[in-house]
């Protein structure tokens, strides 16, 4: 993987299962010394691409402790997978994500990540908060193509005989892009920095997620508006940024998600302070 000679792809999201891992109903079969997973993903990434699954499924039968639900690495390859044809997306069309079908898909005891259900349930859920702070990351890049978009447009573009980024709303506009990329860079930075020194490796990527991908989708709703009739023409670059980072509030746990991490947490705290 790390050599590019195999593509992954992170099997977890389900029709009733997207954010909160709880309600998986891929199941993962003892069959022998080796397991039978059963069960159906949809939007996944990399999917049609993919030469290796990273599955999550529900144990069977389940263990008496722990939430229930393993990881295991199923090559493409096996008997009993197949992969839907390519979903047709709003945007982000460089990425491809389709359905996974897991039909009586044998694998060795070798597949289980960790040899332990709880290992490799634990060692995802820390890869999905790290995606998190990629996420709030992209989302700052996407952001500052935004504004650069728009300060291009707004320099040029003229109104009667005006140019029209000489206008005050429209500087208005600019001025929330860029205090909104301001802020969203520096608590990427303080995120990733609190990650890496394991000071906060939960809350922290979740607020940074869900102020980032919140600011880039005003950021780009902005650049539309600042562009006017042309923002919404199809190879304008705006257009399809606009498209694009909608889904940012979507993967990688939804801001929904993001509010009951941070929320809860701080009630948790609270309460743990009290006593």
């Amino acid at each position: 993987m790390a050599a590019g000679r195999v593509v992954a792809s992170f099997a977890l999201t389900e029709p009733g299962a997207g954010s909160n891992p709880a309600g998986l109903r891929t199941t993962a079969t003892a069959d022998g010394d080796g397991w039978v997973i059963d069960g159906a993903k949809q939007f996944i990434t990399n999917a049609p691409d993919a030469d290796l699954f990273v599955v999550f499924a529900r144990l069977r039968p389940a263990p008496e402790k722990g939430s229930g639900i393993a990881v295991l690495l199923v090559p493409a390859g096996v008997p009993g997978v197949e992969v839907g044809a390519k979903d047709a997306k709003m945007g982000q069309e460089g990425s491809s994500t389709a359905e996974v079908f897991f039909r009586g898909v044998r694998v060795g005891p070798e597949a289980l990540v960790g040899g332990d259900g709880e290992d490799g349930y634990r060692a995802a859920m820390t890869s999905l908060a790290r995606g998190r702070v990629h996420i709030a990351a992209l989302a700052v890049g996407c952001a500052q193509r935004a504004l650069d978009e728009s300060v291009a447009y707004a320099a040029t573009a003229t109104q009667g005989d005006s140019v029209i980024g000489d206008f005050q709303l429209v500087q208005a506009m600019l001025a929330d892009q860029r205090a909104g990329l301001d802020a969203g860079r520096a608590l990427v930075r303080d995120a990733a920095h609190r990650y890496v020194t394991g000071d906060d490796r939960r809350v922290g990527p979740s607020v940074a997620k869900l102020f980032c991908t919140e600011m880039a989708g005003r950021a780009a709703d902005l650049a539309v508006q600042v562009h006017g009739g042309a923002g919404y023409m199809r190879e304008v670059a705006v257009e399809r940024l606009y498209r694009d980072v909608r889904l940012l509030r979507l993967y990688e746990g939804t801001s929904e998600i993001q509010r009951l991490i941070i929320g809860g947490a701080l009630v948790r705290a609270a309460r743990a302070e009290g006593r």
